[in-house]
């Protein structure tokens, strides 16, 4: 789950948490929005958590080989 979703998921259940006041059969609208919140907000820390640990090793140095062509002349 990215950034972009986590950010989605907390709005959406926050909407259906504080504004959304319909009542549905057998569902609770806020017990929903509440859980959308919480995974949203999960999902957010695991991104940044992985975003965090990929940034550490991102210092690599990387060596480049340059061969000569042994058939080439030498005076070029």
């Amino acid at each position: 789950m990215g950034i972009g979703t986590s950010i989605f998921l907390i709005a959406l259940g926050a909407i259906l948490t504080f504004a959304v006041t319909s009542t549905v059969s057998g569902i609770e609208i806020a017990t929903v929005g509440t859980i959308l919140i919480v995974v949203g907000i999960v999902g957010l820390a695991v991104s940044l958590l992985f975003l965090a640990r990929r940034d550490r090793g991102a210092i690599a140095r990387r060596d480049r080989v340059v061969e000569r062509d042994s058939h080439a002349d030498p005076y070029v």
